[in-house]
Order: structure tokens, then C-alpha cells, then sequence
């Protein structure tokens, strides 16, 4: 071969090896796991009957991983808890704990087992994914021995941890994600000495992940895409519903657009504990959803998504500073929302346009109904305050929601079912900070994909009349930097353990 026909060769190889590692789109799929779950009795249990129960929790994610690859899923994210299951304390988790070392040590447990001492499940997941060559997303145990030479160690000298872990297309270990921030009732594990963030590259984009509340705070989440810039999140969680603006789709759809990136999560699938809804999410629209609370099974979504989707920018403030806000007076009351005081407006008319404000953020709202009628109440409501229920955290929200009766003393009451119909509406507020994420939830708990849209100025506007009728269309603002406002202390695995006992305590009481 002349050398001239060598550099065509080898551009070509180069230019098709570029073509093979960087895909423009993937398969992604989410399995919402009806887990078995542990005796009720939170005693510990032998290691043998640890590992029956979670064979038998692996059995059935086989069968969901086995599926999706066959449908060509590139990447399968499994539920938070959804080897095991919940209700543990401290001792009777720990049977079902593995230590599980860190990506860094080049591992593929399929193929050397033992390596890092007896761990059948990682074994299991990295078979899976090895024999499926597809990703695997998984949430297990971790175990990690101290001594009195730290002084954080626990009194039966081992931390546990939540954990994540994803093993790639060829069984080996590429990511290890230990939760931040722990649910009330977790007192099964510890928080980790400092935050996380954890990311991997792939053919199909940099991923980053994070476990279930986590969501609701600034690290690790919001740092994987502001700083890290992940392109997708890959999100396992043990969601309970709670209306009207914390549903799992409600929610997770609206963190997807308001961050800009794809999320996939997967949920555990307990009705009994409110607990479903799963989705894969693109910052556009969703593009599948699962919400359920009559059937026991579990449900295998799949969908196709940009490998690196576009982040719009948004000045969430431009549009509603621009409003001048007219006074509540008289028409304006007070309702709760999750346990938050809300200062609601009565929509009373078939059309209209109405302000409410609370503190430093007024909402605005223009709408049209398809009809207004005598046994529904729709109102506007804001509220700009530390929230203090299942979490302290401070928010900025502006909402539109059907009240639960006629009775306006039930508006912010949870309700999942509706009769009216929008043809139009259009929200904005004056939001303190760029963190904001849009939700449409219409009648039996579903979402509205390509029915609305995120303007660049800060409104969330209808696109067309709603397929179904309105439970709420909300803009949900976080402001990380006042999430301290009480005056109480951040919370950190850095502190003296007794003085992190005595301020969860103090916080608990201020939340509770």
C-alpha cells in the first residue's frame, strides 16, 4: 500500500472508531421494583437469609435488566432499596451489607468474586450487566470498619452507608455513590464525612448520581450539573407521593427541565406506602411515565434520549418584575400546603388575571378554564418560606391548584382528581434565585408532556388546552443559600457524633 493510501486508511479507521465511541443518542430504561420485602420484626437475621431475600429481589430485577436489553437499552436504573427493602435498624441491616471498594480499583466482580471479601451481590449486578452488556444501576449497603482513632466511629465500629453503584457493559465497577442526604427514619446508615459527587463518562454522555431526597438540596445535586455538567442523572428512590407538589413524575419531570438535563428514575412500587412513579425525562418533555396505585407489579420503561441534550437559560424573575402588583386586600386568605401557610386568591371567574403575594415573591397568573363550574374552587397561592415538614428547607413557590372542596379552608388539602379543564394559562413570579422547576400535574395524577413550555422571560405557558382537567400548575423555586434562616446549624458528618446527636435533635424539634 503507497503511503498516500496508508493516511486515507488510517484517517478512515479513526474517523469510524470516532463514530463508534461518541453516540448522539441511547436507549435508556427504568424498572419500578414491587420489592419484597423483610419480616416486619426489625431483628437481624443470618447471612443466608440475607442473601435468600435479596436473590429473590434479583431474580426479579433479572428479569426487568434481561428485558431491556433485549430492547437495546444502553443503561437500566433500579429503585433505592430495592434489593432489601426498609424498615431496618442499625443491626438488622447489616447482614445484608457488602463492602464495596471504590471504581478506582479496576474491578469486575464477575469475573474475580472474591477479591474484596465475600460479596455475592455485586457478584450478581456485574454478571447482569456483563452478560447483558448493558449498564447497571443498583442501590445496595456498604460496609466500612473504624476505630477509636476516628472520632466519629460508631459504637459498634463500622459506618454504613447507602449506596449506589453502577457497573458498565462489561461487568466492572465504574461508580460508587454513598447518600448525602438521609430521609428521617434512616437511622440505619451514616452520612458521609463530606458530600459526594460522582460521575462517569460513557460512549452515550457524563452521567452523575445521586439517591431519592438528595433532590431536594443543593449538594450533590444541583453541583453535578452546574459545575460537573453531567448530561444525564441517574436517580434510584423510595418516593412517597405527596400531593399537591411532591409527586414523584410531578416533581422529578419538573427537576429535569428546570436543571436541563435528562433523569431517569426508578422508583420502589408500594401502593400501601404511597410509593410509585417512575419516569425517564429529557429537559423538554417526558418522555415515559409510570404512576400507579392500583396494580402490585412492578413496570419496565424504556425510551430514546439525546446523549447531550440543550440547556435553555432562563430569567425566571424577567417576566413577573415587569407585572405591577396589585394588592390582595379582602380576597386574599390563608391556607396550608405539606404543613406551609400559603396566601391564596380564589380564581372566580371563567378567565382572568390575578396576583398574590408573600413576602418578597409575588405570583402572577393569567388563565382561561374551558368552563367554570359550581362544584370545583381553583385558586393562586404563594408561599416564600422555610419549609419545616420530612426536612427543613426553604422555598419559593407559586401555584395554581384545584382546592380539595368548595371550601376554601381545603385549598392546598391533597387531591388527585379533577373535572376542569384549561384552554390557557400563563405563570411567572418574582423568583430569589435561578433555581425554579415547572410543574403541570392534570386529573389522576399525569403529566402533560408537550402541553406547556418554559419561556425564556420566566413563565410557565400553556401551549394548548389541557388534555385532562388541572390538579395544579406550579413553579417550585429553592433557595439553597437561606436554607439556614432558622438560625439552626448545618448538619455535618464533620462534627463531634454526641453533638451531632444533640443539634439532630434540636432541628427535628423545629421541624416537626
Amino acid at each position: 500500500m503507497i503511503p498516500s493510501q496508508l493516511f486515507v486508511s488510517a484517517a478512515f479507521s479513526v474517523f469510524c472508531v470516532a463514530k463508534v465511541i461518541s453516540l448522539d443518542t441511547f436507549i435508556a430504561a427504568v424498572y419500578e421494583h414491587a420489592v419484597i420485602l423483610p419480616n416486619a420484626i426489625p431483628t437481624p437475621v443470618s447471612p443466608e437469609e440475607a442473601l435468600a431475600l435479596m436473590n429473590r429481589n434479583l431474580d426479579l430485577l433479572e428479569g426487568a435488566i434481561t428485558a431491556a436489553a433485549k430492547q437495546g437499552a444502553h443503561i437500566i436504573v433500579t429503585p433505592e432499596d430495592g434489593i432489601y427493602g426498609v424498615n431496618f435498624t442499625r443491626d438488622s441491616i447489616y447482614p445484608y451489607l457488602e463492602d464495596i471498594p471504590g471504581p478506582q480499583v479496576n474491578w469486575i466482580p464477575c469475573d474475580n468474586p472474591n477479591r474484596f471479601g465475600h460479596t455475592p451481590v455485586q457478584e450478581r449486578l456485574s454478571c447482569l450487566a456483563k452478560d447483558n452488556a448493558i449498564y447497571v444501576v443498583a442501590n445496595i449497603g456498604d460496609k466500612k470498619p473504624c476505630n477509636s482513632s476516628d472520632p466519629q466511629c460508631p459504637p459498634h465500629g463500622r459506618y454504613q452507608y447507602n449506596t449506589n453503584v453502577v457497573f458498565d457493559s462489561q461487568g466492572k465497577l465504574v461508580a460508587r455513590y454513598h447518600k448525602q442526604n438521609l430521609f428521617m427514619g434512616e437511622e440505619q446508615f451514616d452520612t458521609p464525612k463530606e458530600v459526594e459527587i460522582v460521575t462517569f463518562d460513557t460512549a452515550f454522555g457524563k452521567f452523575g448520581i445521586f439517591t431519592c431526597f438528595d433532590i431536594l438540596f443543593h449538594d450533590p445535586a444541583v453541583t453535578l450539573v452546574k459545575d460537573f455538567h453531567v448530561n444525564t442523572i441517574l436517580f434510584p428512590a423510595a418516593w412517597m407521593n405527596v400531593l399537591p407538589h411532591l409527586s414523584a413524575i410531578e416533581f422529578h419531570s419538573a427537576w429535569a427541565m428546570g436543571m436541563g438535563v435528562n433523569f431517569l428514575a426508578s422508583n420502589l412500587h408500594n401502593p400501601l406506602k404511597r410509593m410509585t412513579g417512575s419516569g425517564i425525562y429529557a429537559p423538554d418533555f417526558p418522555r415515559r411515565f409510570h404512576y400507579d396505585m392500583k396494580t402490585k407489579e412492578g413496570k419496565l420503561l424504556l425510551s430514546q434520549l439525546d446523549s447531550r441534550p440543550y440547556r435553555p437559560t432562563v430569567n425566571w424573575t424577567s417576566y413577573a418584575s415587569g407585572i405591577e402588583a396589585l394588592p390582595t386586600g379582602s380576597q386574599g386568605f390563608k391556607g396550608t400546603v405539606f404543613f406551609d401557610e400559603y396566601i391564596f386568591v380564589e380564581l372566580k371567574g371563567i378567565t382572568g388575571n390575578y396576583t398574590v403575594c408573600q413576602k418578597d415573591l409575588c405570583c402572577h397568573l393569567s388563565y382561561q378554564m374551558s368552563e367554570k363550574r359550581s362544584d370545583e374552587v381553583y385558586a393562586l397561592g404563594a408561599f416564600d418560606g422555610l419549609h419545616t415538614a420530612e426536612g427543613c428547607y426553604y422555598l419559593q413557590i407559586c401555584t395554581l391548584l384545584k382546592c380539595k372542596t368548595t371550601d376554601l379552608k381545603s385549598c392546598g388539602g391533597s387531591v388527585d382528581t379533577a373535572a376542569t379543564r384549561f384552554e390557557a394559562f400563563s405563570l411567572s413570579g418574582t423568583f430569589g434565585t435561578q433555581y425554579v422547576f415547572p410543574e403541570v400535574l392534570l386529573s389522576e395524577v399525569q403529566l402533560a408532556p408537550g402541553e406547556f413550555q418554559v419561556t425564556s422571560d420566566g413563565r410557565l405557558l400553556s401551549l394548548r388546552p389541557t388534555s385532562r382537567p388541572v390538579l395544579t400548575v406550579t413553579l417550585f423555586g429553592r433557595l439553597y443559600d437561606k436554607d439556614e434562616t432558622n438560625g439552626s446549624p448545618r448538619l455535618t458528618a464533620a462534627m463531634p457524633r454526641v453533638l451531632l446527636m444533640v443539634i439532630t435533635s434540636v432541628v427535628y424539634s423545629l421541624c416537626w
